[in-house]
């Protein structure tokens, strides 16, 4: 089994910054690609970003595109989600997902392994 722990949550005004960490432990060397999804209240999960298993490839929403940077560190099993320039509407549980299939997947229902969520909140 792979298990998925995410960190870095917290609250942030409008404008600023957090960057959320996901580590990974267990069977690591089963992963491939890897994302960042957020749910806020009443509304459906969505993909934020994506990436490939070495990191080559990205994918992001339109709504955090130049804003938002995924990045994976293989060495340290980590992912991370830089946010800059957050919005209220950011506010969101945002959740790390890794695939153990496929290389490089925009697919939600691709991601076998998820994480417990870490709570983002922006004020205005």
């Amino acid at each position: 089994q792979v298990q998925l722990v995410e960190s870095g949550g917290g609250l942030a005004q409008a404008g600023g910054s957090l960057r959320l960490s996901c580590a990974v432990s267990g069977r690591t060397f089963i992963v491939n690609a890897m994302g960042w999804f957020r749910q806020a209240p009443g509304k459906e999960r969505e993909s934020v970003a994506v990436i490939s298993w070495n990191g080559a490839v990205t994918n992001y929403a339109d709504s955090v595109k130049g804003r938002f940077t995924i990045s994976r560190d293989n060495a340290k099993n980590t992912v991370y989600l830089q946010m800059n320039s957050l919005k209220p509407e950011d506010t969101a549980v945002y959740y790390c997902a890794a695939d153990r299939h496929s290389p490089y997947s925009t697919a939600m229902r691709d991601y076998d392994y998820w994480g417990q969520g870490t709570q983002v909140t922006v004020s205005s």
